[in-house]
């Protein structure tokens, strides 16, 4: 297995390594001296032996390029990241998941080979596995393997219940991801248990992140607050600060992706946090996401004009970026509004949150008092 990763990323090109969050930078005419390399079987040029052991301390005198750096080639378009819901199965059943029904179905191994395959082709540099529940998907191990070897640089999104597992731990430990953000439910087992439905959820859970850290991984930690565990909300704070690891807050619960509000209910409103004004993203220019059947869309939340992946491979990515732009037109009931250019959710956002009938104070400066629209 590869030890660095060169690759073209936009308009610039890249020195990474697998499991690690940082980038070096490095210019066109090394990136090519690298290709050379490892095609002719040379050593490790001074300056890239120099550059690692200063960004993370390995030396690779005397080393080939070849085996040593996988270098990429440039993808097809722009899409430098992505991420794909493997399966939308989950372990646990939380009364606020944006994604409703959880059905465990989704492509075979040999679908999700080639999809992976496609996914690379793309140009694809940050790959995140999420679901559902990814780790409990048993084609998983393969496909996290799979990814590492095609040179790309992986996030997992887990709720962290399948961490305490060995094999899944010594894979992690084996290969690591850049990040693992785990999602936090509660700071005592009847809180965590009541609001993920599973007896015994918060015990796995803790048994898992405890493994995790002392492997050492790269943890992010995802504090979901609602109305059923915001009493644990200091609780939960002080729990990250006392392993050590970064954390961020999420309390703005959406309808699912299907436009109903039964996720609505378990918001919390006293945390309740003001999103920023929304300024455009690059969903379907330089990013994309891929649900459990290989289906391309510009993001998790705007699905509809899907792209299949694994018949159509990377041609079908030409036509993401006018789906984006096509989704992000303020139209329904948001047309005309002389609000818009300080609106704070996305048109695809704001297409779910209509058709769940929600109030506007949850997504929209119209349902707000006027002193905090600006």
């Amino acid at each position: 297995m590869h030890e660095l990763i060169a690759s073209p990323y936009e308009d610039e090109h890249l020195l990474l390594r697998p499991g690690s969050a940082r980038a070096l930078k490095i210019p066109y005419a090394k990136y090519t001296q690298l290709l050379r390399a490892a095609a002719d079987g040379e050593e490790a040029p001074a300056w890239l032996v120099a550059a690692v052991k200063s960004a993370w301390g390995s030396d690779l005198t005397g080393r080939p390029v070849a085996g040593t750096v996988l270098v990429r080639a440039p993808g097809r378009f722009r899409h430098s990241r992505a991420t794909w819901e493997i399966n939308l199965g989950c372990d646990f059943d939380c009364e606020h998941c944006y994604l409703g029904e959880k059905k465990f179905a989704g492509l075979d191994w040999e679908g999700k080979q080639r999809l992976l395959h496609t996914v690379r082709d793309a140009g694809v540099i940050w790959f995140q596995f999420t679901g559902g529940e990814p780790l409990i998907d048993p084609d998983f191990p393969a496909a996290y393997r799979l990814a590492n070897e095609l040179g790309m640089q992986i996030e997992l999104l887990s709720n962290g219940s399948r961490l305490r597992n060995d094999k899944i731990l010594s894979l992690l430990i084996e290969h690591p991801p850049s990040k693992i953000s785990l999602s936090v439910y509660g700071a005592t087992a009847e809180t965590y248990d009541a609001l993920t439905r599973r007896r015994g959820a918060f015990n796995r859970f803790t048994e898992g992140l405890d493994k995790a850290v002392r492997a050492g991984l790269n943890i992010d930690l995802s504090l979901i607050i609602t109305n059923r565990n915001a009493h644990e909300a200091d609780a939960m704070r002080a729990w990250a600060d006392r392993l050590g690891v970064p954390h961020r807050e999420y309390a703005n619960i959406s309808p699912t992706i299907h436009g109903t509000a039964e996720t609505l209910p378990s918001q919390s409103p006293e945390h309740l946090t003001q999103r920023a004004p929304f300024t455009g993203c690059p969903a379907g220019h330089t990013f994309f996401h891929v649900d459990p059947h290989g289906r391309a869309s510009i993001c998790k939340v705007g699905r509809e004009h899907s792209i299949d992946l694994v018949t159509e491979g990377v041609d079908g990515l030409a036509r993401l970026g006018g789906i984006a732009d096509s989704l992000m037109l303020r139209t329904g009931g948001c047309s005309g509004c002389t609000l818009s250019g300080s609106c704070r959710v996305c048109r695809p956002m704001a297409k779910i949150f209509q058709e769940a009938k929600a109030p506007l104070r949850n997504y929209c400066q119209h349902g707000q008092p006027k002193e905090l629209v600006k």
